[in-house]
């Protein structure tokens, strides 16, 4: 099966956000090919998790970890510092009191 691109996967996965009535916006734009994805899971409480896709070298697998998660500002602060080891990097806010982010979901590894 053929990979997916960045663009593709980030705009699949606001559609099925928006499915689950879940706001989301991309706050940053990668590379549409190749760009790396953060999800950034915002609580609305001054609170965030921020995920990224993890590729087992080994097997091949990937799944979504958590890189960070606090208070908003540091994990805005984790952003700021991946986007400057990689300009590429697109970044998701999900906004969702509950922490819902649907990375755990089949089809979204």
């Amino acid at each position: 099966m053929a990979r997916l691109t960045a663009e593709f996967w980030v705009q699949a996965y606001l559609a099925r956000l928006r499915l689950a009535d879940i706001p989301a916006f991309v706050v940053a734009r990668g590379d549409a090919t190749a760009g790396a994805v953060l999800v950034k899971c915002n609580t609305l409480d001054g609170r965030a998790t921020l995920h990224q896709r993890r590729i087992d070298l080994m097997s091949g697998e990937s799944a979504w970890m958590e890189l960070a998660g606090g208070p908003e500002p540091e994990v805005d602060a984790a952003i700021g510092k991946q986007r400057g080891f990689d300009p590429d990097l697109w970044v998701i806010e999900v906004e969702d009191r509950a922490g819902r982010h649907l990375l755990d979901e089949p089809g979204l590894a």
